[in-house]
């Protein structure tokens, strides 16, 4: 699916932004995501503030995927009626996009058809809860309690940006939840179990009340997803690094890091740092990326310089290795096709 959107945005950039609607509310929709889940999509995938009115209800949701109070002043720059359910995009008349149309023809089947089955969809913002280390430990095992999950089993967090295509759907709770990166795609599976998609991270596995530690490690995971992979990216390949990263990735500095981000500026940068993390030695590296051992051998005496320590050593290995997977993480681009553009 990801080659083929390349493609076509090659050909037609607008064709290829309606595919990726369509797939993403389809896939969203395979998952039972809620009605504030798919009108948070809508605004991302917009790049403003959508809503949708139903069955007595009104809801309004940013395009950070924050819920917001009704606003009878907001101007709608697009709007769709149909069976009951009125959607819209909020915005000035000029800022209206081509695919605004398919978008809310979309969200609008996609709210009809939840609201007819709302009978049989189990509540979904509960997953939101779960994840979040600034709820109360006893309220977040009470909305596990809401989604009947079991306090026996461990559980997975799966995290994917709206345009993630699955081979195998996670089977479990899922919903769009609002994040520093804009809304994403959350759901909850069991332990053992191995969704298929791509680019998608999986976390650790934790009991219940660890699940704001398996969507962090998800994070690290799915910002670390290489992009030449249809497979989603584990935690697990981390091991304790997992954990790690993600405490790092949440401070402001990091010497190593910040020294690698200079390394990075060279063309060369990146490339190096990764075949030396991923060989055993200089030659093998050399190998790896196509060029002479000596060239090799001045690279690694420019990256001595430039980190302040030998590359090549046990403990500077280790540094380089955890200075540049973090690095990776917080220069990663694999989210942003989750947000678009403010107008």
């Amino acid at each position: 699916m990801q080659e083929l959107l390349g493609r076509i945005h090659s050909l037609d950039p607008h064709a290829s932004e309606s595919i990726r609607i369509i797939a993403c509310f389809d896939e969203l929709m395979a998952g039972g995501v809620s009605i504030h889940g798919l009108v948070a999509a809508a605004a991302a995938l917009s790049g403003s503030t959508a809503g949708a009115e139903y069955s007595g209800r009104f809801m309004r949701v940013a395009r950070s995927g924050d819920a917001l109070v009704a606003d009878q002043t907001a101007h709608v720059r697009r709007a769709h009626d149909d069976d009951g359910v009125r959607v819209w995009i909020e915005g000035d008349e000029d800022a209206v996009r081509l695919n605004d149309d398919l978008l809310l023809e979309r969200l609008s089947l996609a709210v009809r058809m939840r609201r007819d089955h709302a009978d049989r969809t189990p509540p979904r913002r509960d997953l939101a809860l779960l994840i979040d280390p600034t709820v109360p430990e006893p309220d977040r095992l009470e909305a596990a309690s809401r989604l009947r999950l079991s306090s026996e089993e461990t559980f997975r967090v799966v995290l994917a940006p709206l345009f993630a295509t699955w081979k195998t759907h996670p089977r479990g709770p899922e919903d769009v939840v609002p994040a520093a990166s804009g809304p994403l795609h959350v759901a909850l599976i069991r332990g053992s179990d191995r969704p298929e998609g791509t680019p998608a991270g999986i976390g650790v596995a934790t009991p219940l009340r660890d699940l704001p530690t398996s969507f962090r490690t998800a994070m690290v995971a799915v910002r670390l997803h290489d992009a030449r992979s249809a497979e989603a990216s584990h935690a697990d390949d981390l091991g304790g690094l997992a954990v790690t990263l993600a405490d790092l990735a949440q401070q402001s500095g990091h010497e190593d890091r910040d020294r690698i981000t200079s390394v990075t500026a060279h063309s060369w940068g990146a490339s190096t740092l990764d075949a030396i993390i991923r060989t055993t030695t200089m030659r093998e590296a050399a190998r790896v990326l196509g060029i002479h051992p000596s060239t090799m051998a001045a690279r690694v005496d420019s990256l001595t310089a430039a980190l302040g320590f030998d590359p090549m050593t046990g403990l500077g290995r280790t540094r380089m290795g955890i200075g540049f997977l973090l690095w990776r993480v917080q220069s990663s681009t694999v989210l942003d096709a989750v947000t678009v553009p403010a107008d």
